[in-house]
């Protein structure tokens, strides 16, 4: 928490030391109006590249497929939306890295792989709560697919007989 408090408040003091340089070489009106500036092209960027990674994640659900990387630039593309719009150009600076394609996509594997890193090892490899490998969309080899009834309707689930639980606790 501490950690945390001091890169703010580390941060806040470097955004405020160059707002002020800048404004002494530029002057304090042509300072705001970049700073206005910055944030509408940053908006519009995002907004851009965020539409691009939705459709693109659309397109991966509909060939089945978990949109893994995406999510991950979505979320740094909110995270630009933020940084962009917030006053300032060490703000706009990150912003803009996280905008780019180029350095998106390269931050974006590296914490897909970080992230995969961490289930895999925090998950186990033996029979998790899901299934095989812990896996919640594998569902193993004893629901192979729905059941259907007589009418053709489509049941699925899991459940446990609580009653059978309850009688084993009252015999002990």
């Amino acid at each position: 928490m501490r950690f945390l408090f001091l890169i703010f408040a580390v941060f806040t003091i470097v955004e405020i030391a160059v707002l002020v340089k800048v404004g002494e070489m530029i002057g304090g009106w042509n300072t705001i109006a970049l700073v206005l500036l910055t944030a509408f092209i940053g908006s519009y960027f995002v907004k851009r590249e965020g539409l691009q990674t939705l459709q693109v994640a659309q397109e991966k659900m509909q060939r089945n497929e978990l949109p893994g990387n995406e999510i991950v630039q979505g979320l740094m593309l909110v995270v630009a939306g933020v940084l962009m719009v917030t006053p300032g150009f060490v703000t706009d600076i990150l912003g803009i890295l996280l905008v780019l394609p180029g350095t998106r996509h390269y931050m974006a594997s590296h914490v897909s792989k970080h992230m995969k890193a961490r289930v895999v090892t925090s998950g186990g490899f033996g029979q998790g709560p899901f299934g095989p490998q812990g896996n919640p969309f594998d569902q193993g080899p004893s629901q192979q697919g729905p059941q259907h009834d007589s009418n053709g309707d489509v049941y699925e689930g899991q459940y446990t007989d609580k009653t059978e639980q309850d009688d084993n606790h009252r015999l002990r």
